[in-house]
């Protein structure tokens, strides 16, 4: 059974993206963990008086949370009833990050998915503020992010960003390739070339990658980078009618560029799609 983290804050787009995770893996007995971190922002406590206050405090957060993740979940489960979903709900008072890498340890997770908009309403020029971060520290899970009431429709063209500068070993495909199975998906290979030919490095890269796509329907996009990447990647995107993103994340990779904060303002790239970040064993 595929275990998949979905953390909420309780915005529309939060269950957006649960929605959007049970459409995707409809034909898949799952279970769902929907997860509620709240910040108890109290003073140096100092006193009996402080103290009280303070669990006072954390105690009407702690219900606020735990009452509308039930509201979460029973939404849900009425929105799921033909599948083979579960559901579990978790509310912490942690950071967001720490607490999804000790639920991916935990529960073995295979797939975190997130809303890119969060309660606020500001739509930030990448994604939202804790999506990023999530994508930035979580190492050893995929984390998929949904845009902002993004409806559901099947994954059939999906891409893949690489500049073949690393290695990929089949099963840190894996989750890109599971995708791809369940809907019979073709497999987009976008490079964004600096150079007029590729070096040995990158020959040797590109040639594997082939050899992991026996099987499934792909093709190889070369596209020279005149503009800057992301607009070559949302062009991509529009002239191609894909329907999700995805690309590995490893050290100087172009995820980690996009993902960098001054980076972020400086390019604006806008997620408009269902954006797969996979990270690397190494």
């Amino acid at each position: 059974m595929k275990q998949i983290l979905v953390p909420t804050d309780f915005s529309n787009n939060a269950y957006s993206a649960l929605f959007y995770a049970t459409r995707l893996f409809q034909n898949e007995p799952c279970k769902f963990y929907i997860l509620n971190t709240f910040d108890v922002n109290t003073p140096v406590l100092t006193s009996r008086i402080d103290t009280s206050k303070g669990d006072l405090l954390y105690q009407q957060l702690s219900n606020e949370s735990k009452d509308r993740l039930t509201e979460t979940l029973h939404s849900i489960v009425r929105d799921t009833e033909d599948f083979d979903h579960t559901f579990e709900t978790v509310s912490v008072s942690k950071d967001l990050p720490d607490t999804i890498n000790k639920t991916i340890k935990n529960n073995h997770i295979d797939l975190v998915v997130m809303g890119t908009k969060g309660a606020s309403g500001i739509k930030e020029i990448f994604m939202g503020s804790n999506t990023v971060k999530v994508i930035q520290k979580i190492q050893n899970c995929p984390v998929l992010s949904v845009p902002d009431e993004f409806d559901f429709e099947r994954p059939v063209e999906i891409a893949f960003a690489t500049d073949f500068r690393r290695f990929y070993s089949k099963e840190e495909l894996a989750p890109l390739f599971e995708i791809a199975s369940l809907f019979g998906s073709t497999i987009r290979i976008l490079h964004i070339h600096e150079d007029e030919k590729l070096d040995g490095v990158q020959e040797h890269n590109f040639k594997k990658l082939k050899e992991h796509l026996t099987g499934f329907k792909y093709s190889i996009h070369w596209i020279s980078q005149f503009d800057q990447k992301s607009e070559v990647i949302n062009t991509f995107i529009d002239k191609m009618s894909i329907n999700m993103l995805s690309m590995l994340r490893y050290r100087y990779s172009l995820i980690e560029s996009i993902t960098h904060k001054s980076v972020v303002k400086k390019i604006g790239f806008s997620v408009t799609i269902p954006f797969l970040v996979i990270p690397t064993a190494s």
